[in-house]
């Protein structure tokens, strides 16, 4: 049985960090894409951030280029989410998300595109 469980999420002020992290079960982790979602109250889920299997094609969304970093520890199993100089439209439910993917080595940005979804994380960000 796959599992992604998200943590790390809480309440902090502007300007200030957080650091998520999403540790999957159950999958061959090292074969499979990763994203990081988020989804505000009364709104979609977007796509923040996305990895291809070994790490090395990456995606931000505008957004948060320079301010989020996104990381895989393949050996752990793990992704992990650093987000730096938060503001308060951030604030949202994060979702890690993981699909298997074959050769071309790619990054997959639509929500449809991954097959395993941890419960999420609430992020907080105060003014």
């Amino acid at each position: 049985q796959v599992q992604l469980v998200e943590s790390g999420g809480g309440l902090v002020q502007a300007g200030g960090s957080l650091r998520l992290s999403c540790a999957a079960s159950g999958l061959t982790f090292s074969s499979h894409a990763v994203a990081w979602f988020r989804q505000a109250p009364g709104k979609e889920r977007d796509l923040i951030s996305a990895m291809s299997w070994n790490g090395h094609n990456i995606y931000y969304v505008d957004s948060v280029k320079g301010r989020f970093t996104i990381s895989r520890d393949n050996a752990k199993n793990t992704v992990s989410l650093e987000m730096s100089s938060l503001k308060p439209e951030d604030t949202a439910l994060y979702f890690c998300a993981a699909a298997m993917v074959g050769p071309p080595v790619q990054v997959l940005v639509n929500a449809g595109e991954y097959s395993y979804w941890g419960q999420g994380t609430q992020v907080t960000v105060s003014s």
